[in-house]
């Protein structure tokens, strides 16, 4: 990123995201944490280009993605880019696995290749035993772990997680800790969103956001 901001018109200019410029390498394992209304999921937004920057420049993988049509920003969202949210957001009524292999819908595989890379995954989560339950039959700790393998099944390059852990106990947290800094060892980028300190001191770089401003800590 240079110089990128974010403002919102409601009635008044509001400066969600204030001049940014950032880099973040490949392998890298950051954590972005601020107070409620600072900018945090802005600035996630533009990184996982659900949302467009008002000014500035903002590459991925060398790309320039401000100014490129939204077919491509979604093709590169699609391709680079792996999403975990809170809310789990899993499919009742489908199994774990069907979960899993949604997340592979939109790409190059067949069916069977799909559930190959699906079950693969789960396996990977330490899911195995729980491919054909339902996600109302799981914990919040094993649904957040289909969440991630649903993330991960697609090998995308860079892993963006909002409040992961913001619905799980201290168990359920370090086991997925435990998930992401693996998949940081195997070499994936991972991006974290959190209120948790805790969460946040396993990041090797930690960004804070305050009033839109976001500074190295």
């Amino acid at each position: 990123m240079q110089g990128v901001t974010r403002t919102y018109d409601d009635g008044q200019p509001v400066h969600a995201l204030r001049a940014t410029d950032l880099h973040i390498a490949a392998g890298d394992y950051v954590s972005i944490t601020g107070p409620s209304g600072s900018g945090k999921s802005t600035l996630l937004n533009i990184f996982g280009l659900l949302d467009v920057p008002s000014t500035g420049s903002y590459k991925v993988a060398g790309a320039e993605t401000v100014t490129c049509g939204q077919a491509l920003r979604g093709a590169i969202r699609g391709q680079v880019f792996g999403f975990v949210f809170q809310s789990f957001h899993l499919l009742a009524g489908r199994t774990a696995l069907e979960n899993v292999e949604i997340g592979l819908l939109y790409g190059p595989h067949r069916r069977r290749k799909r559930r190959q890379l699906a079950t693969e995954a789960l396996e990977r989560m330490g899911l195995a035993h729980r491919m054909l339950a339902d996600p109302r039959q799981l914990s919040g700790g094993e649904r957040q772990r289909v969440a991630i393998a649903r993330a991960v099944t697609a090998q995308p390059r860079v892993l963006f997680c909002d409040e992961p852990t913001g619905n799980l106990d201290s168990e359920n947290t370090e086991v997925v800790l435990n998930l992401l800094r693996q998949l940081n060892t195997d070499g994936l980028t991972v991006v974290v969103v959190t209120h948790d300190p805790v969460v946040a001191a396993q990041a090797g770089r930690l960004l804070q956001v305050t009033d839109g401003v976001v500074r190295e800590a």
